[in-house]
């Protein structure tokens, strides 16, 4: 298992666990930070099924870390704004299930890294917030896509235009997140939901979290085309023929 300097990771009973470790820097994204969890999902065994990620301390991210933030050239901007893009897309795009567990804030380049975990647990004291407007940049993790895509592009604007906080309850209810739990209670419910995920086919698991995605950016035959072609892949195989014969076994005895 690599060390890293910016997160932990352990794996146990194939839940991988991916931390965000600078608590005294409320988790905030620096370059080092961002290119080890690359290393992480890179570098997935076969036995991981489901990841968790979660940041240690009371915040879960705080966004870009300001205070490591140089002055760069244009297209030098453009290209730290790719490696985001790229880091970000594979926990989206690795075929295996990202369980976030939210806490405290979950600010900017935070609200973006969380946004690309395919199910989202929030505490009750959970904020979210797009500040960029205030700093005078615009977003470059992603978010005019993948949050634009989840809660609209008005909704996006006007958040990013005043820079206010969304608390849980309003961030449930546009879909920032897909469950609210006390204080505290985060990351025992992520870790419960992703051992419920660890026991799908990895084949169903890997057609869902990347199957889904690619088909929302599709026209509606090309979508139904691969839609049929996900639907060939999955049902054929070996551990999924084995699945619905136990499932018709267990009905044709009950």
């Amino acid at each position: 298992m690599a060390t890293y300097e910016y997160i932990k990771f352990s794996v146990e009973d194939g839940i991988g666990h991916l931390v965000l470790n600078r608590p005294e820097k409320k988790n905030a994204i620096n370059d080092k930070l961002c290119l080890e969890i690359e290393n992480v999902f890179i570098n997935l065994s076969d036995e991981v099924s489901v990841i968790l990620l979660s940041g240690a301390g009371p915040e879960f991210c705080a966004g870009l870390d300001l205070s490591e933030h140089t002055a760069r050239e244009p297209f030098d901007v453009v290209k730290h704004s790719n490696m985001w893009h790229r880091v970000f897309g594979h926990i989206q795009n690795s075929g295996v299930p990202v369980v976030a567990a939210m806490q405290g804030a979950v600010i900017g380049g935070g609200l973006e890294l969380g946004i690309c975990a395919h199910i989202r647990v929030a505490e009750k004291g959970t904020f979210y917030r797009l500040p960029e407007g205030r700093h005078g940049i615009f977003v470059g993790g992603g978010a005019s896509v993948n949050v634009a895509n989840v809660i609209g592009t008005s909704r996006m604007t006007e958040m990013m235009l005043t820079g206010r906080d969304v608390d849980s309850e309003e961030g449930l209810r546009i879909g920032l997140s897909h469950y609210v739990v006390d204080n505290g209670a985060s990351l025992a419910k992520a870790r419960e939901v992703a051992a419920t995920i660890a026991t799908n086919s990895k084949y169903s698991n890997w057609a869902m979290t990347t199957g889904l995605r690619h088909i929302n950016s599709m026209s509606a035959s090309e979508g139904m085309y691969t839609e049929s072609l996900l639907c060939g892949v999955t049902q054929t195989s070996p551990e999924v023929k084995a699945r619905i014969d136990a499932f018709l076994n267990r009905k044709k005895n009950s």
